[in-house]
């Protein structure tokens, strides 16, 4: 048996999952802003979908500080 440590052992890494869905989730909000000032109507975006993309993506934020926690 290894002997045990009287060290606490550091808390686990948050899941690849959660930092990728942050990532993901920013790239679409950082699409869904530029678009926002396209001079093309076809691309705009409205501002309902930018508020969408940012809620998303505070949600995938807390859900990863939760995580952390």
């Amino acid at each position: 048996m290894p002997p045990q440590s009287d060290t606490p052992s550091p808390p686990p890494c948050p899941s690849h999952e959660l930092l990728c869905d942050v990532l993901a989730r920013f790239d679409a909000y950082a699409r869904i802003r530029g678009r926002g000032n396209s001079l093309l109507h076809v691309s705009r975006t409205t501002p309902q979908q930018e508020q969408l993309a940012f809620d998303r993506l505070a949600q995938a934020v807390a859900r990863l500080r939760n995580a952390l926690e």
